[in-house]
Protein backbone atom coordinates (compact mmCIF):
# COMPACT_ATOMS: atom_id res chain seq x y z
CA UNK A 1 0.00 0.00 0.00
CA UNK A 2 1.38 3.38 -1.05
CA UNK A 3 0.07 6.34 0.90
CA UNK A 4 0.30 9.75 -0.69
CA UNK A 5 -0.44 13.30 0.38
CA UNK A 6 -3.98 13.01 -0.86
CA UNK A 7 -4.69 9.63 0.74
CA UNK A 8 -7.04 9.00 3.63
CA UNK A 9 -5.22 5.82 4.66
CA UNK A 10 -4.45 5.17 8.31
CA UNK A 11 -1.42 7.14 9.48
CA UNK A 12 1.11 6.21 12.12
CA UNK A 13 0.68 7.66 15.57
CA UNK A 14 3.97 9.51 15.55
CA UNK A 15 4.59 12.62 17.67
CA UNK A 16 5.30 15.92 16.00
CA UNK A 17 9.10 16.21 15.92
CA UNK A 18 11.02 18.75 17.91
CA UNK A 19 13.92 20.79 16.54
CA UNK A 20 15.86 19.25 13.67
CA UNK A 21 19.46 18.45 14.59
CA UNK A 22 21.87 18.37 11.67
CA UNK A 23 25.36 17.95 13.06
CA UNK A 24 25.98 20.97 15.23
CA UNK A 25 23.07 22.87 13.64
CA UNK A 26 19.72 23.02 15.40
CA UNK A 27 16.74 24.06 13.29
CA UNK A 28 13.90 24.93 15.66
CA UNK A 29 11.20 24.35 13.04
CA UNK A 30 12.11 21.11 11.19
CA UNK A 31 11.53 22.57 7.75
CA UNK A 32 14.01 22.98 4.89
CA UNK A 33 13.49 25.06 1.76
CA UNK A 34 14.42 22.88 -1.21
CA UNK A 35 16.97 24.31 -3.62
CA UNK A 36 15.18 25.30 -6.83
CA UNK A 37 17.08 26.52 -9.88
CA UNK A 38 16.34 30.14 -10.68
CA UNK A 39 14.10 30.46 -7.61
CA UNK A 40 15.93 30.12 -4.30
CA UNK A 41 18.36 32.99 -4.70
CA UNK A 42 19.25 35.23 -1.75
CA UNK A 43 16.16 37.41 -2.29
CA UNK A 44 13.68 34.54 -2.22
CA UNK A 45 15.40 32.90 0.74
CA UNK A 46 15.15 36.15 2.70
CA UNK A 47 11.50 36.55 1.74
CA UNK A 48 10.69 33.04 2.99
CA UNK A 49 12.70 33.56 6.15
CA UNK A 50 10.78 36.76 6.91
CA UNK A 51 7.57 34.76 6.72
CA UNK A 52 8.53 31.85 8.99
CA UNK A 53 11.33 29.64 10.22
CA UNK A 54 13.52 26.82 8.96
CA UNK A 55 16.70 26.19 6.99
CA UNK A 56 16.90 27.89 3.60
CA UNK A 57 19.16 26.36 0.96
CA UNK A 58 20.74 28.21 -1.95
CA UNK A 59 19.97 26.96 -5.45
CA UNK A 60 22.12 24.11 -6.74
CA UNK A 61 25.68 25.06 -7.69
CA UNK A 62 28.15 23.00 -9.71
CA UNK A 63 31.31 21.95 -7.91
CA UNK A 64 33.52 22.25 -10.95
CA UNK A 65 32.43 25.84 -11.46
CA UNK A 66 33.44 26.68 -7.89
CA UNK A 67 36.86 25.02 -8.14
CA UNK A 68 37.60 26.62 -11.52
CA UNK A 69 36.38 30.00 -10.21
CA UNK A 70 33.76 30.41 -12.89
CA UNK A 71 32.42 33.95 -12.53
CA UNK A 72 28.78 33.07 -13.12
CA UNK A 73 28.92 30.20 -10.63
CA UNK A 74 30.59 32.25 -7.92
CA UNK A 75 28.07 35.06 -8.47
CA UNK A 76 25.36 32.67 -7.31
CA UNK A 77 27.03 32.46 -3.90
CA UNK A 78 25.25 35.52 -2.52
CA UNK A 79 23.81 35.72 0.99
CA UNK A 80 21.89 38.42 2.78
CA UNK A 81 23.20 39.84 6.09
CA UNK A 82 20.44 38.15 8.11
CA UNK A 83 21.24 34.69 6.80
CA UNK A 84 22.61 33.15 10.00
CA UNK A 85 23.34 29.77 8.38
CA UNK A 86 24.70 29.92 4.87
CA UNK A 87 23.40 26.77 3.21
CA UNK A 88 24.44 25.63 -0.27
CA UNK A 89 23.48 22.64 -2.37
CA UNK A 90 26.42 21.26 -4.32
CA UNK A 91 26.23 19.25 -7.54
CA UNK A 92 28.91 17.11 -9.12
CA UNK A 93 30.03 13.65 -10.16
CA UNK A 94 33.73 13.74 -9.32
CA UNK A 95 34.87 13.09 -5.70
CA UNK A 96 37.90 15.36 -6.09
CA UNK A 97 36.00 18.38 -7.37
CA UNK A 98 33.23 17.88 -4.84
CA UNK A 99 35.71 17.82 -1.96
CA UNK A 100 37.65 20.82 -3.23
CA UNK A 101 34.45 22.79 -3.76
CA UNK A 102 33.37 22.01 -0.19
CA UNK A 103 36.69 23.37 1.12
CA UNK A 104 36.16 26.62 -0.79
CA UNK A 105 32.57 26.97 0.39
CA UNK A 106 33.45 26.39 4.04
CA UNK A 107 36.78 28.20 4.12
CA UNK A 108 36.17 31.20 1.87
CA UNK A 109 32.41 31.77 1.90
CA UNK A 110 31.54 30.94 5.48
CA UNK A 111 29.04 28.27 4.46
CA UNK A 112 27.66 26.46 7.50
CA UNK A 113 25.75 23.65 5.78
CA UNK A 114 26.49 21.73 2.58
CA UNK A 115 23.80 19.66 0.88
CA UNK A 116 24.61 17.28 -1.99
CA UNK A 117 22.28 16.79 -4.94
CA UNK A 118 21.53 13.21 -5.94
CA UNK A 119 17.91 13.86 -6.82
CA UNK A 120 17.79 16.00 -9.96
CA UNK A 121 15.80 14.17 -12.71
CA UNK A 122 16.60 16.59 -15.56
CA UNK A 123 17.91 14.71 -18.64
CA UNK A 124 20.96 16.97 -19.17
CA UNK A 125 22.05 15.93 -15.66
CA UNK A 126 21.14 12.24 -15.60
CA UNK A 127 22.55 11.50 -19.06
CA UNK A 128 25.98 12.42 -17.63
CA UNK A 129 25.47 10.18 -14.61
CA UNK A 130 24.60 13.01 -12.23
CA UNK A 131 21.63 13.82 -10.03
CA UNK A 132 19.19 10.95 -9.50
CA UNK A 133 21.25 8.64 -11.73
CA UNK A 134 24.39 8.75 -9.60
CA UNK A 135 23.32 6.62 -6.58
CA UNK A 136 23.11 3.60 -8.91
CA UNK A 137 26.93 3.62 -8.80
CA UNK A 138 27.29 2.76 -5.12
CA UNK A 139 31.07 3.07 -4.88
CA UNK A 140 31.08 6.43 -6.66
CA UNK A 141 28.38 7.70 -4.32
CA UNK A 142 30.42 6.58 -1.32
CA UNK A 143 33.58 8.20 -2.66
CA UNK A 144 31.83 11.54 -3.17
CA UNK A 145 30.22 11.48 0.26
CA UNK A 146 33.49 10.59 2.01
CA UNK A 147 35.34 13.31 0.08
CA UNK A 148 32.90 16.08 0.99
CA UNK A 149 32.47 15.01 4.62
CA UNK A 150 36.26 14.92 5.06
CA UNK A 151 36.63 18.36 3.43
CA UNK A 152 33.94 19.95 5.63
CA UNK A 153 34.98 18.28 8.88
CA UNK A 154 37.77 20.71 9.87
CA UNK A 155 35.24 23.54 9.71
CA UNK A 156 32.62 21.70 11.75
CA UNK A 157 30.19 21.98 8.83
CA UNK A 158 27.55 19.24 8.56
CA UNK A 159 26.95 17.62 5.18
CA UNK A 160 23.55 16.31 4.09
CA UNK A 161 22.29 14.85 0.84
CA UNK A 162 19.06 14.61 -1.10
CA UNK A 163 18.06 11.72 -3.29
CA UNK A 164 15.07 10.07 -4.96
CA UNK A 165 13.65 6.57 -4.73
CA UNK A 166 15.75 5.54 -7.70
CA UNK A 167 16.01 5.70 -11.45
CA UNK A 168 12.72 3.88 -11.95
CA UNK A 169 10.69 1.28 -10.07
CA UNK A 170 12.99 -1.48 -11.36
CA UNK A 171 16.15 0.32 -10.29
CA UNK A 172 15.58 1.64 -6.77
CA UNK A 173 18.54 3.13 -4.94
CA UNK A 174 17.26 4.89 -1.82
CA UNK A 175 17.98 2.13 0.69
CA UNK A 176 21.58 1.71 -0.45
CA UNK A 177 21.97 5.48 -0.65
CA UNK A 178 20.78 5.80 2.96
CA UNK A 179 23.14 3.08 4.17
CA UNK A 180 26.13 4.57 2.33
CA UNK A 181 25.26 8.07 3.56
CA UNK A 182 25.17 6.88 7.16
CA UNK A 183 28.48 5.04 6.79
CA UNK A 184 30.07 8.11 5.20
CA UNK A 185 29.26 10.49 8.05
CA UNK A 186 26.37 12.30 6.37
CA UNK A 187 24.37 14.20 9.00
CA UNK A 188 20.92 13.73 7.41
CA UNK A 189 19.35 12.49 4.20
CA UNK A 190 16.31 13.86 2.38
CA UNK A 191 14.20 11.57 0.22
CA UNK A 192 11.87 12.74 -2.53
CA UNK A 193 9.31 9.98 -2.83
CA UNK A 194 9.46 9.77 -6.62
CA UNK A 195 11.78 8.11 -9.10
CA UNK A 196 13.72 10.00 -11.76
CA UNK A 197 11.38 8.48 -14.33
CA UNK A 198 8.38 10.04 -12.59
CA UNK A 199 10.09 13.44 -12.58
CA UNK A 200 7.42 15.64 -10.91
CA UNK A 201 4.38 13.70 -12.09
CA UNK A 202 2.02 11.45 -10.17
CA UNK A 203 2.07 11.24 -6.40
CA UNK A 204 4.94 10.92 -3.96
CA UNK A 205 5.46 7.58 -2.24
CA UNK A 206 5.49 8.40 1.46
CA UNK A 207 5.85 4.71 2.31
CA UNK A 208 9.34 4.79 0.82
CA UNK A 209 10.23 7.64 3.18
CA UNK A 210 8.90 5.61 6.13
CA UNK A 211 10.93 2.63 4.92
CA UNK A 212 14.12 4.69 4.84
CA UNK A 213 13.42 6.02 8.34
CA UNK A 214 13.38 2.42 9.55
CA UNK A 215 16.49 1.57 7.58
CA UNK A 216 18.95 4.20 8.89
CA UNK A 217 19.69 5.89 12.19
CA UNK A 218 20.51 9.35 10.79
CA UNK A 219 17.66 11.89 10.42
CA UNK A 220 15.51 11.43 7.34
CA UNK A 221 13.68 14.40 5.80
CA UNK A 222 10.57 13.80 3.70
CA UNK A 223 9.97 15.56 0.40
CA UNK A 224 7.11 15.39 -2.06
CA UNK A 225 3.49 16.58 -2.22
CA UNK A 226 3.57 18.98 0.72
CA UNK A 227 1.23 21.71 -0.44
CA UNK A 228 -0.12 22.86 2.93
CA UNK A 229 1.13 22.80 6.52
CA UNK A 230 -1.35 20.01 7.27
CA UNK A 231 0.36 17.87 4.62
CA UNK A 232 3.66 18.27 6.45
CA UNK A 233 2.17 17.11 9.72
CA UNK A 234 0.52 14.15 7.96
CA UNK A 235 3.80 13.18 6.34
CA UNK A 236 5.62 13.28 9.67
CA UNK A 237 2.95 11.13 11.32
CA UNK A 238 2.96 8.63 8.49
CA UNK A 239 6.70 8.32 8.00
CA UNK A 240 8.33 9.19 11.31
CA UNK A 241 10.62 11.58 9.43
CA UNK A 242 12.63 14.12 11.41
CA UNK A 243 11.47 17.00 9.22
CA UNK A 244 10.23 18.02 5.79
CA UNK A 245 11.67 19.60 2.66
CA UNK A 246 9.44 22.16 0.93
CA UNK A 247 9.79 22.72 -2.80
CA UNK A 248 7.01 23.58 -5.24
CA UNK A 249 4.47 24.10 -2.45
CA UNK A 250 5.92 27.52 -1.59
CA UNK A 251 5.95 28.89 -5.14
CA UNK A 252 3.99 32.12 -4.97
CA UNK A 253 3.26 31.34 -1.31
CA UNK A 254 6.28 32.19 0.86
CA UNK A 255 3.89 32.60 3.80
CA UNK A 256 3.64 28.79 3.83
CA UNK A 257 6.68 28.87 6.11
CA UNK A 258 4.68 30.84 8.66
CA UNK A 259 1.92 28.23 8.46
CA UNK A 260 4.51 25.49 8.93
CA UNK A 261 6.04 27.20 11.97
CA UNK A 262 2.58 27.46 13.53
CA UNK A 263 1.71 23.85 12.72
CA UNK A 264 4.91 22.41 14.18
CA UNK A 265 4.49 24.59 17.28
CA UNK A 266 0.96 23.30 17.75
CA UNK A 267 -0.62 26.65 16.96
CA UNK A 268 -3.77 26.68 14.87
CA UNK A 269 -4.19 28.99 11.94
CA UNK A 270 -3.56 29.26 8.24
CA UNK A 271 -2.55 32.26 6.21
CA UNK A 272 -5.17 33.07 3.60
CA UNK A 273 -4.12 36.49 2.32
CA UNK A 274 -6.33 38.78 0.32
CA UNK A 275 -5.21 39.94 -3.09
CA UNK A 276 -3.98 43.18 -1.51
CA UNK A 277 -1.85 41.28 0.99
CA UNK A 278 -0.43 39.14 -1.79
CA UNK A 279 0.41 42.34 -3.68
CA UNK A 280 2.36 43.59 -0.63
CA UNK A 281 4.41 40.36 -0.63
CA UNK A 282 5.03 40.77 -4.37
CA UNK A 283 6.25 44.33 -3.76
CA UNK A 284 8.59 43.12 -1.02
CA UNK A 285 9.89 40.37 -3.30
CA UNK A 286 10.57 42.99 -5.97
CA UNK A 287 12.53 45.14 -3.51
CA UNK A 288 14.69 42.20 -2.47
CA UNK A 289 15.36 41.16 -6.07
CA UNK A 290 16.25 44.71 -7.07
CA UNK A 291 18.67 44.92 -4.16
CA UNK A 292 20.28 41.70 -5.34
CA UNK A 293 20.32 42.23 -9.10
CA UNK A 294 19.42 45.84 -9.83
CA UNK A 295 15.96 47.15 -10.72
CA UNK A 296 15.59 46.06 -14.34
CA UNK A 297 17.07 42.60 -13.93
CA UNK A 298 15.39 42.03 -10.59
CA UNK A 299 11.93 43.03 -11.80
CA UNK A 300 12.40 40.93 -14.92
CA UNK A 301 13.27 37.96 -12.72
CA UNK A 302 10.08 38.58 -10.74
CA UNK A 303 7.95 37.91 -13.83
CA UNK A 304 8.08 34.12 -13.51
CA UNK A 305 6.65 34.35 -9.99
CA UNK A 306 3.56 36.35 -10.97
CA UNK A 307 1.47 33.43 -12.21
CA UNK A 308 2.16 31.58 -8.94
CA UNK A 309 1.33 34.56 -6.72
CA UNK A 310 -2.01 35.26 -8.37
CA UNK A 311 -2.96 31.69 -9.27
CA UNK A 312 -6.74 31.36 -8.95
CA UNK A 313 -7.43 35.03 -8.28
CA UNK A 314 -10.01 36.53 -10.70
CA UNK A 315 -7.82 39.44 -11.76
CA UNK A 316 -8.44 39.34 -15.51
CA UNK A 317 -6.23 38.34 -18.41
CA UNK A 318 -4.98 41.83 -19.23
CA UNK A 319 -3.71 42.54 -15.73
CA UNK A 320 -2.22 39.07 -15.47
CA UNK A 321 -0.35 39.67 -18.72
CA UNK A 322 0.87 43.11 -17.64
CA UNK A 323 2.16 41.82 -14.31
CA UNK A 324 4.09 39.17 -16.23
CA UNK A 325 5.95 41.76 -18.31
CA UNK A 326 7.17 44.25 -15.69
CA UNK A 327 10.74 45.52 -15.71
CA UNK A 328 10.57 48.58 -13.45
CA UNK A 329 9.00 49.60 -10.12
CA UNK A 330 6.88 52.24 -11.83
CA UNK A 331 5.24 49.57 -14.00
CA UNK A 332 4.82 47.18 -11.09
CA UNK A 333 3.20 49.79 -8.86
CA UNK A 334 0.90 50.97 -11.65
CA UNK A 335 -0.28 47.44 -12.36
CA UNK A 336 -0.72 46.50 -8.69
CA UNK A 337 -2.81 49.65 -8.17
CA UNK A 338 -5.33 48.26 -10.68
CA UNK A 339 -5.86 45.24 -8.45
CA UNK A 340 -8.93 45.02 -6.21
CA UNK A 341 -7.20 44.58 -2.83
CA UNK A 342 -10.15 42.86 -1.21
CA UNK A 343 -10.34 39.71 -3.29
CA UNK A 344 -10.39 36.66 -0.99
CA UNK A 345 -7.81 33.95 -1.39
CA UNK A 346 -9.01 31.30 -3.89
CA UNK A 347 -9.52 28.35 -1.54
CA UNK A 348 -9.91 25.99 -4.50
CA UNK A 349 -6.14 26.30 -4.95
CA UNK A 350 -5.37 24.96 -1.48
CA UNK A 351 -3.86 21.51 -1.44
CA UNK A 352 -3.32 21.46 -5.18
CA UNK A 353 0.01 20.91 -6.97
CA UNK A 354 1.99 23.99 -7.95
CA UNK A 355 4.85 24.47 -10.38
CA UNK A 356 6.00 21.90 -12.89
CA UNK A 357 4.29 18.53 -13.05
CA UNK A 358 4.31 17.05 -16.53
CA UNK A 359 4.21 13.37 -17.37
CA UNK A 360 6.46 10.44 -16.46
CA UNK A 361 9.47 10.00 -18.74
CA UNK A 362 9.34 7.01 -21.05
CA UNK A 363 12.96 6.28 -20.23
CA UNK A 364 15.49 8.10 -18.07
CA UNK A 365 18.44 9.52 -20.03
CA UNK A 366 21.56 7.72 -18.81
CA UNK A 367 25.16 7.21 -19.97
CA UNK A 368 25.58 4.20 -22.23
CA UNK A 369 25.79 1.00 -20.21
CA UNK A 370 25.05 2.80 -16.94
CA UNK A 371 22.77 0.08 -15.59
CA UNK A 372 25.12 -2.80 -16.41
CA UNK A 373 26.67 -2.72 -12.94
CA UNK A 374 26.83 -0.58 -9.82
CA UNK A 375 30.56 0.25 -10.05
CA UNK A 376 31.37 3.77 -11.18
CA UNK A 377 34.90 4.60 -10.06
CA UNK A 378 36.43 3.44 -13.33
CA UNK A 379 34.63 6.19 -15.25
CA UNK A 380 36.41 9.17 -16.76
CA UNK A 381 34.99 11.37 -14.03
CA UNK A 382 36.90 14.53 -14.82
CA UNK A 383 34.96 14.84 -18.04
CA UNK A 384 31.63 13.93 -16.59
CA UNK A 385 30.65 17.09 -14.75
CA UNK A 386 28.17 19.45 -16.29
CA UNK A 387 28.25 23.19 -16.13
CA UNK A 388 24.75 23.35 -14.68
CA UNK A 389 23.35 25.47 -11.90
CA UNK A 390 20.15 23.68 -11.12
CA UNK A 391 17.44 21.34 -12.24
Amino acid sequence: MTTTAGSTAQLKESPTPGPLKVGRLVVDTPVVLAPMAGITNAAYRQLCREQGAGLYVCEMITSRGIVERDRKTLHMLQFDPGEMVRSVQLYGTDPYYMGEAAKILCGEYGVGHVDLNFGCPVPKVTRKGGGAALPWKRDLLGAILHSVVKAAEPYGVPVTCKTRKGIDENHLTYRDAGRIAEQSGIAAIALHGRTAQQSYSGTADWDAIADLVGHVSIPVLGNGDIWEAADAIRMIKHTGAAGVVIGRGCLGRPWLFGDLADAFAGRSGRTLPTSGEVAAVVRRHAELLAGLMGEQRGLTDLRKHMSWYFKGFPIGGDLRHDLGTVSAFAELDAHLSRLDPGLPYPTDELGRPRGRQGSPRGKVALPEGWLADTCGLDLELSGAELGVSGG
